[in-house]
Order: C-alpha cells, then sequence, then structure tokens
C-alpha cells in the first residue's frame, strides 16, 4: 500500500469508527460523554503519520482520532467506549480517556489545556535523560485563552523542549466562535510572540498535513526547540453528542463539508490512478470488518469487578 493509501486508510478508519460510535451511543450501549472528530481526520492522521514509535503523543478529550492513528487498537479503544475492563484504561475513563503507555499515547485529558503542562513535562523528562524524542500535543483553539497555554509555550520556548505543538483550529471553543474569544485570531502569530518556528496549515488536506508535520518534527527532533503549527480544520458535528450545535450557520457546516478530507484525497488519488473502486471498496470492507470485530469484542468484555474498584485509588490517612 502506498503511503498516500496507508493516510487515506486511516482517515477512513477514524470517520468509519465515529460512525459506528454515533450509532451504539444512540443505542445507549455507549453512555457518557462523547466528543466526535469527523471533518478533522486528516490533522490526527498526518501528524501521527510523522511520528516515531519512540515519540509520545498527548491528547484532547475529543481523541478518538489521535488513539487510532498513533496505533491503539481498535478492540482496545471500543471496550473502553464500552466501560468493559479490556479497554485501554480498564473501563474507568471512557471516550475522553484514552491512555497506552506502550505507544506513548498520554491521553484523553478532560481539562481544556490540560494536555500541555505534561506535554512540557514529558519533554523535559526526555531532555534531561538526553533522548531525541518528539512530544506532539494536541489542543483546539479553545485552549488558547487558558493561562496554562502561555505558561507552558513560554517554557518550551525558553528551555528549548522538543515539543511539537499542534493546535486544532476549528473555529469553535464548545460554542463560542474564535473571534468571539480572541482579538487575534491568527493563532500562529501567537506562538511567534514566544520565539518559535509556527505556521498555519490546511487542515482539511492530508498531504498538506503529513509534509507540515514531517518539516516541524524533523525541527523539533534537532534540538532547535519547540514548533507550533495551527491547523486550520472544522468538526462536521456538534461539540458533544449533547449539544444542540444550534450557535453554527448550517449553510457554514456545508460550505466546509465540501473541503471533507477523506473524498478530497480519494480525488486526487484517482487522478493519478492509485485508486480505484476494487481498491476503495476492499478498503472499506476491510475497516467493516476491523470495526465489527471491535464491537463484539467489547461487547463479549467484562466489566471490572466491584471489588477491584478500589485498585489504583490512593488514599491518605486524613491529619488529625
Amino acid at each position: 500500500m502506498s503511503d498516500r493509501l496507508h493516510l487515506l486508510r486511516e482517515m477512513l478508519r477514524v470517520r468509519r469508527f465515529e460512525e459506528r460510535c454515533v450509532e451504539l451511543y444512540s443505542a445507549q450501549r455507549i453512555r457518557g460523554f462523547m466528543h466526535l472528530y469527523v471533518g478533522e481526520e486528516a490533522v490526527a492522521v498526518g501528524v501521527c503519520d510523522a511520528l516515531d514509535p519512540q515519540d509520545a503523543v498527548v491528547s484532547t478529550y475529543r481523541e478518538h482520532g489521535h488513539a487510532l492513528a498513533r496505533g491503539m487498537p481498535m478492540e482496545s479503544l471500543m471496550a473502553e467506549m464500552f466501560g468493559k475492563v479490556t479497554g485501554c484504561s480498564r473501563g474507568r475513563g471512557g471516550s475522553m480517556h484514552l491512555f497506552d503507555a506502550a505507544r506513548r499515547f498520554y491521553g484523553g485529558n478532560a481539562i481544556v489545556g490540560g494536555g500541555l503542562p505534561l506535554a512540557v513535562g514529558l519533554a523535559l523528562a526526555d531532555r534531561m535523560r538526553g533522548q531525541t524524542r518528539v512530544t506532539t500535543c494536541f489542543f483546539g483553539d479553545g485552549a488558547v485563552a487558558e493561562g496554562v497555554f502561555h505558561e507552558s509555550m513560554n517554557l518550551a520556548a525558553l528551555w528549548r523542549l522538543p515539543v511539537l505543538f499542534v493546535c486544532e483550529n476549528n473555529l469553535y471553543a464548545m460554542g463560542t466562535a474564535l473571534a468571539r474569544h480572541q482579538a487575534q485570531t491568527d493563532l500562529a502569530l501567537r506562538a511567534a510572540g514566544y520565539g518559535m518556528v509556527s505556521w498555519a496549515v490546511d487542515g482539511m488536506d492530508v498531504d498538506a498535513v503529513a509534509s507540515a508535520a514531517r518539516r516541524a518534527v524533523a525541527l523539533v527532533r534537532s534540538g532547535t526547540g519547540p514548533c507550533f503549527l495551527e491547523m486550520r480544520t472544522y468538526r462536521f458535528r456538534a461539540h458533544s453528542m449533547y449539544d444542540s450545535d444550534r450557535y453554527r450557520d448550517k449553510t457554514e457546516v456545508e460550505a466546509w463539508k465540501q473541503r471533507d478530507p477523506l473524498p478530497a484525497l480519494a480525488l486526487r488519488l484517482r487522478a493519478d490512478g492509485s485508486l480505484d473502486d476494487e481498491t476503495w471498496e476492499a478498503m472499506e470492507a476491510e475497516v467493516a470488518r476491523e470495526i465489527d470485530a471491535a464491537v463484539e469484542a467489547a461487547e463479549a468484555a467484562p466489566t471490572e469487578p466491584v471489588e477491584d474498584l478500589t485498585r489504583f485509588v490512593r488514599s491518605e490517612p486524613v491529619p488529625s
């Protein structure tokens, strides 16, 4: 499979996985909060494709795509969605708290901007150990309004830490439009203010994302300090499954759907002869089988025994 066909397949896996999750959630087989990544797949797939296995990834609560692109097994992810003990977080975290230490995937963080200082800490640890690893931190445009964003950016730049900051600017912080919470809407300029290399990328074009990510990762790994990529993207669905999505004009959503990264790449691959109907149908069938197997395994998996619920919970004696 060519590299670009691989990118298409990975985006398709993310899209079809989340579409199945919507069905399962609507049937109350998945519960809790769930934030979908539909429309933004090019960012996760393009960036993760540029990383090495020893690199680290820190994500947000909208992290299904990041986890899959990083290589987390779909069965582990789906079991976590079902709250089963075979899930990546033993069913304790659900949709917003996916972790996989073996793949250096550190969340899944429910607090806006919560992953930023974690990424700085991971990168500092690598620097102190003399390891040439890159920590990639995904976050949304809403995190730019948090104080910890500025603290993290400043320390990463000051100490020349190996962090790749990836801002997924989907134009809305929950229901608040970017222009209503940021006086400077060119977010790459915010990073430039800390003296780090930064630029904006078309986050709806996986080729552009992958190219920018490779360049940025090479710069970070060379020891020049952190980089910042502003991925200009868009989520096609509401902020979460509980969101009525009344704050966006429907024509705006439909206009962005015309730039859907999956058919855009498929068209380019068809044009150069890399993709035909047979290949596409085989890809769809393969992904469908993988999802079916993940759902079947999740449904058959056990929940955590009640007697184990206090495992991994640290308690300290109350001072007298």
